[in-house]
């Protein structure tokens, strides 16, 4: 049977970690200036790269780390260093890109990942699964993931409006706060994984 106490610790785990309501300033920043339909085509590719990567070690992470060696806090360290560099573009203001690349590059990374499907993300996600015991938790598990991207989806999709509000000036403003939490995000994440190497030395 449906296990609606996993759905709901996942779901509420997942919630915390991708953080939707704090996903739409950076969303905002790195797709100003693209028309909305490509915004919004962004939006469902970056919620379909993160479900795709949380999917695949959902089902199989455990082994992938294993055979690459590589252990969580390394994860979360390569993970938050990539978000810096992406912060320190925002708040400088150096996010162009070659237009070919631009739309493809930001739904890729760093929304999809690491924005979205980060180290946090995927280890809960690979605990989960381990600990789901029968179909019933299995299908709560998923259920909950599905529901966790619907509602990202969601969020960024009906984001576009603020920017018909803010204008270009509010966009510029955005970028800088959002570059400004991405890179506070970043250092914590680094952080934590350097912590956890400490704790397990």
């Amino acid at each position: 049977m449906f296990d609606f106490a996993v759905f709901g610790s996942l779901f509420l785990t997942l919630f915390v970690i991708m953080d939707p309501p704090g996903i739409t300033p950076i969303f905002l920043a790195l797709t100003s200036g693209r028309a909305t339909k490509v915004q919004r085509r962004m939006a469902f590719q970056a919620v379909c790269v993160a479900f795709g990567v949380i999917a695949v070690f959902g089902i199989c992470g455990q082994q992938i780390l294993d055979y690459l060696h590589v252990s969580v806090p390394a994860l979360m360290i390569a993970g938050g260093l990539l978000l810096l560099l992406i912060a320190l573009d925002l708040l400088t203001g150096k996010t162009d890109e070659p237009k070919q690349t631009k739309d493809v590059n930001v739904a890729l990374v760093p929304l999809g990942m690491p924005l979205l499907a980060g180290p946090g993300a995927i280890v809960s996600v690979i605990l989960a699964v381990q600990r789901a015991d029968g179909f019933g938790q299995q299908l709560s598990v998923w259920s909950a993931i599905l529901a966790m991207h619907i509602v990202l989806w969601l969020t960024m999709r009906y984001s576009l409006v603020i920017i018909r509000i803010i204008k270009d000036g509010g966009v510029v403003l955005v970028t800088r706060l959002a570059g400004m939490m991405l890179s506070a995000i970043a250092v914590q994440q680094i952080i934590n994984g350097v912590l956890q190497v400490v704790h397990t030395a």
